[in-house]
């Protein structure tokens, strides 16, 4: 076993051996690199069990309007794939804890999987979440992670039928990751009743800790689903805060909104 694979289990063991995490994503260099590193690090500091960074892409198709809006942003400004891992090196230099970069396959390939994984993980990244690589079609994939220490996130969605489920469950390195709604990531006004239905299916099949994201924006969504998942993924909402507050108050304000988040999750 590599030193980077035990270091990366190790992590991934950590991340949900006391409590349930919450996991803010950041877009990489969104708005600018600058507040993107302020707001990493006022993530770390609220309480943030794990990061999920957001590598820009042109077409990212599970992401709603908010994160879409975000990645044009900041491929506009010149943040490619290299400076995403320039960023994620920054942002691993001022923490421990667990960094999951997210993003779609095609820059992988055009990099090399390989090539990308060494990177990822030289980087500091603890693994991925590549939406549009799914568990059946991602043989080269996790074999090249694997090959460099590297874990892989699958997502499962409420369409995932049981025998799907307990696939993504197993080829997933350390957890699953449910996506709330059969649709794109933004935030929403409540939690509905076909998420829980989906959480507690999930939790009678998988054998790993899995998270729940997409529309996470409330302290009371945590609340409601705490008992039925291990893990909470909050994006749009905490990216929308980004674009409205900079400067001096983005370490406060993304300060404040994730402690309520895991204050939420650890009631």
């Amino acid at each position: 076993m590599k030193a980077t694979e035990r270091s990366n289990g190790n992590l991934l063991v950590h991340l949900f051996a006391e409590r349930k995490p919450v996991i803010p994503f950041l877009t990489a260099g969104f708005p600018t690199r600058s507040v993107f590193m302020e707001a990493a690090l006022a993530a770390v500091d609220a309480g943030a069990g794990a990061i999920e960074i957001g590598m820009p892409f042109s077409d990212p198709l599970a992401d709603g309007p908010v994160i879409q809006h975000t990645s044009q942003k900041a491929l506009y400004a010149g943040v490619d794939l290299p400076e995403v891992l320039r960023l994620t090196e920054r942002v691993r230099q001022m923490t421990d804890i667990p960094i999951f970069l997210m993003g779609y396959l095609n820059p992988l390939v055009q990099m090399g999987l390989d090539r990308f994984a060494a990177a990822a993980v030289s980087a500091g990244a603890t693994g991925t979440i590549i939406p549009d690589c799914p568990v059946g079609e991602a043989g080269p994939w996790i074999a090249a992670s694997r090959r460099q220490g590297l874990a892989n996130v699958f997502l499962m969605a409420p369409t995932t039928p049981d025998e799907r489920i307990a696939v993504i469950d197993r080829s997933s390195s350390a957890f699953s990751y449910c996506v709330s709604v059969a649709g794109v990531t933004g935030a929403r006004g409540s939690v509905a009743s076909t998420t829980i239905a989906f959480l507690r299916r999930v939790k009678k099949i998988a054998r790993k800790p899995y998270v729940v994201g997409f529309g996470i924006s409330q302290p009371a969504h945590i609340a409601a689903l705490r008992p039925y998942a291990s893990g909470f993924v909050v994006g749009s909402a905490l990216v929308k805060i980004l674009d409205q507050n900079r400067g001096a108050r983005t370490r406060s304000k993304v300060g404040s909104y994730i402690k309520s988040l895991v204050r939420a999750a650890e009631r």
